[in-house]
């Protein structure tokens, strides 16, 4: 189990264990890191940091924005 309480299968946990998956995921980390550093923690709190040109065109500032959870979960 994890620290949010969900039990995770044995695919999830093969799936996440991916190379391109860990990749993927300390990329999307390191993003989040970066705008705690510039924006404060408190102006994420609840939000997600969304890539506009997509993980593969890096974490720069000019890829990166604040938005609210729902609405960049809802991006297609």
């Amino acid at each position: 189990m994890s620290a949010s309480g969900r039990k995770y299968s044995a695919y999830d946990k093969k799936y996440q264990a991916q190379p391109a998956q860990v990749k993927k995921r300390v990329a999307r980390n390191a993003a989040r890191r970066l705008m705690i550093k510039k924006h404060g923690k408190a102006a994420l709190k609840g939000k997600d940091v969304d890539h506009k040109r997509g993980t593969e065109a890096g974490n720069g500032a000019s890829n990166l924005r604040i938005m609210s959870s729902s609405k960049n979960r809802a991006k297609k």
